[in-house]
């Protein structure tokens, strides 16, 4: 029969490189956990691994049940927490996967009442998962996320928050912060900055410059809204963001938006979570006061 600890050593072992490593971060002895495999082995009648001299290589079946223990622990891990938090007479905590850079912003905003309302709920956001948002959710290593790319499979449900338009940022005193929008030739001369997302993934290149053939005369990437807008205002560079997100910082740095081609860019932010959780209250509650907030303030974004 397979049981925790066989998933648990062949996580560890395809993870730390050799027995030894993934017996001390185990705490079992090597004997014992060569042990352990040997005899399921010999139950199941297939071996999990093959020896390459003293190096250890998973056969078919031990890359299917290391995929199996990378689906399944995390499951486990998050069940034994969800448990204690129960069994100490709390709710849980909600755990949410940005792949949106700028909507961190737009995310204090809901986190904050959220948190008076749901005393008994604890809320971590994952920064790291921005750009694997999906394989995140069916990980269970997240319960929510923001996305505006949203990819409808089965087992996730995602529900639309927000309307936004993305726009071109220049500094107030560029020569396009004269104009009613911009054409994707008329970016072709200048250096446009973006969070560090592959340019498929971004708007600004898979909406409106690749269709049209175009490229920035250099691509420069920063982590941090801050710093880029600063960037910006300099006339280092151009970025494409959120009309909301530039009206807000629009007293603090000089910096204009500009509509992108004549009709403009538009899109949606998304909240995604596994179908299964929908019926949790508190998770539940987070996107409805997700969409009310918005719904708000609908005129300002």
């Amino acid at each position: 029969m397979i049981e925790k600890i066989h998933l648990a050593i062949i996580q560890e072992v395809e993870k730390q490189g050799s027995l030894t490593a993934a017996s001390e971060v185990l705490h079992v002895t090597q004997p014992a956990l060569s042990h352990s495999i040997k005899k399921l082995e010999q139950q199941l009648g297939i071996e999990i691994w093959s020896r390459e001299g003293r190096q250890l290589r998973l056969t078919q079946a031990g890359q299917y049940l290391l995929a199996v223990s990378n689906r399944v622990l995390p499951q486990l891990q998050l069940a034994q927490e969800r448990l204690q938090q129960f069994a100490q007479g709390e709710r849980g905590t909600l755990r949410i996967g940005m792949e949106c850079h700028p909507c961190y912003q737009w995310l204090l905003k809901v986190v904050s009442p959220y948190l008076d309302q749901w005393p008994d709920v604890d809320v971590d956001v994952k920064q790291k998962f921005q750009f694997g948002g999906i394989g995140a959710l069916f990980g269970y290593d997240i319960d929510l996320l923001v996305t505006p790319d949203p990819l409808f499979k089965p087992g996730l449900q995602f529900e639309p928050v927000f309307d936004y338009e993305q726009v071109l940022v220049v500094a107030s005193d560029h020569p396009l912060a004269q104009h009613d929008h911009v054409e994707p030739a008329m970016l072709s001369d200048e250096i446009l900055i973006t969070y560090p997302v592959a340019p498929e993934r971004l708007d600004i290149y898979a909406d409106f410059l690749t269709p049209a053939g175009i490229a920035p005369r250099r691509h420069k990437t920063i982590e941090t809204t801050d710093i880029m807008l600063q960037m910006v205002a300099s006339r280092r560079g151009v970025a494409a963001l959120p009309r909301w997100l530039i009206e807000e910082y629009a007293s603090k740095i000089d910096v204009a938006p500009v509509r992108l081609g004549d009709k403009g860019l538009f899109k949606k932010i998304y909240l995604g979570a596994r179908v299964d959780d929908l019926a949790t209250d508190y998770l539940r509650a987070f996107i409805q006061m997700a969409q009310a907030k918005s719904l708000a303030n609908s005129g300002n974004t």
